[in-house]
């Protein structure tokens, strides 16, 4: 390979603007517009259930939703997810999706479902004693 060939392949790969394996161009604070909170923080932890509101057709066609919002109601509809699930499945921190998930749901158009925590759960116990007394019945 000539010196003018090795040069000119330097020129072509300087002429690239962006790298391959670099990722997205667009940073995430860019999609969140410099947010890093959301008003539903304390309802958005990792195992929280994100669920598409029925009337979600509409809201796919809104010009002002970003595409990673539209992305989030789209993946919810065919079955609801988890904020860690969501977060995975877009390749974005999680902080950046609950802030798009926050934005969602001010706008009606997902809703959040949270599991019982296993400690606010009735005890086994208990349980066996409510199956007893049916079977006394």
């Amino acid at each position: 390979m000539s010196d003018q060939d090795g040069r000119a392949a330097r020129d072509r790969k300087a002429a690239r603007w962006y790298d391959d394996e670099a990722g997205p161009v667009v940073r995430p604070y860019a999609m969140t517009r410099g947010r890093t909170r959301t008003a539903a923080e304390g309802r958005l932890d990792l195992i929280a259930q994100v669920i598409a509101e029925s009337r979600t057709p509409e809201a796919i066609e809104d010009q002002t939703l970003a595409p990673e919002h539209v992305e989030i109601v789209e993946r919810c509809r065919r079955s609801p997810l988890s904020v860690a699930e969501l977060a995975a499945e877009l390749d974005l921190p999680v902080g950046v999706v609950r802030v798009l998930i926050g934005d969602l749901l001010d706008a009606d158009l997902v809703r959040v479902s949270r599991p019982v925590p296993p400690a606010e759960l009735p005890d086994e116990q208990v349980l066996r004693e409510v199956i007893d007394g049916l079977r006394a019945l």
